[in-house]
């Protein structure tokens, strides 16, 4: 086991890596806090020294693109309702079904687990039996995952250290726990703030197995252990970096051109007056008549000048909306403005917009793919164990139907065209019936009509020698009523 010394030593080391910095960036941007937040103005006095400005607008307004650039990409390359996981063998099949695809529970921790990878980088999920006695799964934060390796523990074992904040007492002092686990048990600690680490009290089993569980009715509690750390981590890519990385300075920058446009809005939003030959004490007595009396008091060569400032729009706007266009293309995401009227838009133009994304979303389920692989492991070997079976990885394979809108106009367009064409080869194909042998001519008007010919050609009539053999009639015996709007 791990000392309490070495504990707080991995936890602090981790806290302060490069690796987590990045990271919690992604998190804050992912929430809408992005670093205009931040934003202070300055400037330099009659004395040369150097002040902050806090009497000039600073509006401070977070653009979320990344939220929805996540979001977008989890929920396209999850958008398959009919599960991921499939098999040619049906008990198998039925088997997946229960652990993955209707497994509401694990669509949601999968669907955690792949924001969490997007926005960090990196996320964990750790297995459990559940009440059921099956593996489940469920998302773990990375923020709060620390990786040890044997060659760095005192105990040459891997572990795993996850800690969380559990509450706030009322003295304000954070209530953490830690739990280190190894590949047989685990052990629990607490700590408040940053103080000593200590067993947690409230575990009476300390350490504690894996798993804990009764059989019937007896009073005997049971144990066992997965025999490995049960925490799977999936990587978003090789080096662990969040996609924000990418498009972070674009989105700065689209923050401050927005803001700026906001501040200059603000700061011009009173005119400004030019007053010649102004008879009055002083300037104070000038502006109370102006915002008071509405009225000022000239000499007879006098004059009021009312002047506006023109703020730089089209220059900022100019510059938006190409930091807009850099963060859709270089964050690979679907820039839904293109495509407000779906009616309008080619189904070749529906696609084009949804390549980028495509394309992200191809390599993210190569990834993905990795990372369910191996918690199809641990399942095929509790399925295996229980049953008596011996199913491998190689009878399971992926299912990624990922979905995209559709012109619905242009595809009631296609159809019809297709159904018209069919008709005309029906018609040609009647008109020379008497051309063409009776079981040619009917393979050919089922390849039509998209039916198996070995499966109706026991249905069609026979036709007495003497009698000309009629196709329209076998087309009706095999054809619906509701289709026969096909052929005319």
């Amino acid at each position: 086991m791990l000392t309490v010394e070495e504990i707080k030593s991995f936890i602090d080391a981790d806290a302060a890596s490069v690796k987590k910095d990045l990271a919690k960036v992604g998190v804050r941007y992912y929430e809408g806090d992005h670093d205009i937040k931040n934003y202070r103005m300055f400037y330099v006095d009659s004395n040369g020294d150097v002040k902050e400005d806090k009497f000039k607008s600073n509006i401070k307004i977070s653009h979320p693109f990344f939220t929805e650039n996540v979001d977008q990409t989890v929920q396209y390359v999850l958008s398959n309702e009919d599960g991921l996981l499939k098999s040619d063998i049906p008990e198998l099949q039925t088997e997946l079904d229960l652990y993955f695809n209707d497994n509401e529970d694990f669509d949601a921790e999968l669907a955690d687990v792949l924001t969490g990878g997007l926005v960090k980088g990196f996320e964990y999920v750790y297995a459990y039996k559940n009440a059921d006695d099956r593996t489940a799964f469920q998302c773990a934060d990375s923020l709060g995952v620390v990786e040890v390796e044997a060659r760095f523990a005192g105990d040459k074992q891997d572990h795993v250290l996850f800690w969380y904040v559990d509450r706030i007492d009322k003295d304000g002092k954070k209530i953490k726990r830690i739990q280190a686990w190894d590949s047989a048990e685990t052990y629990f600690y607490r700590q408040e703030d940053d103080g000593k680490i200590e067993l947690d009290p409230a575990e009476p089993i300390n350490p504690k197995p894996h798993t804990l569980y009764k059989k019937g009715t007896e009073d005997a509690t049971y144990y066992e252990s997965f025999g490995f750390i049960p925490f799977i981590r999936f990587d978003n890519c090789k080096k662990q970096h969040s996609t924000l990385k990418p498009i972070k300075a674009l989105i700065d920058d689209y923050d401050l051109m927005s803001c700026g446009l906001s501040n200059n809005i603000q700061d011009a939003n009173e005119v400004l007056y030019v007053v010649k030959g102004f008879e009055g004490d002083n300037l104070d007595e000038l502006h109370f008549n102006t915002k008071t009396k509405k009225l000022i008091g000239v000499p007879d060569d006098g004059d009021v000048e009312i002047r506006t400032i023109d703020i730089p729009y089209e220059a900022r706007k100019t510059k938006l909306e190409l930091d807009e266009m850099n963060i859709y293309r270089f964050g690979m995401a679907l820039n839904t403005s293109g495509l407000k009227d779906t009616n309008a838009t080619t189904n070749l133009a529906i696609k084009a917009a949804y390549s980028l994304l495509d394309l992200k979303a191809n390599k993210i389920e190569k990834r993905l793919k990795q990372f369910i692989r191996k918690l199809l492991k641990i399942v095929l070997a509790e399925i295996n164990e229980r049953n008596g079976t011996d199913y491998k990885q190689s009878d399971v394979y992926f299912a990624f139907d990922r979905e995209i809108p559709t012109n619905e106009q242009e595809n009631a367009q296609i159809e019809l065209t297709d159904a018209q064409r069919k008709q005309t080869e029906i018609t040609t194909l009647l008109n020379i019936a008497t051309h063409i042998d009776n079981e040619t001519l009917m393979q050919l008007i089922c390849e039509q009509l998209d039916i198996d010919y070995n499966d109706i050609k026991d249905k069609l009539p026979v036709p007495e020698e003497s009698t000309p053999y009629k196709a329209q009639s076998a087309i009706d015996a095999i054809v619906p009523e509701d289709d026969g709007d096909v052929i005319e």
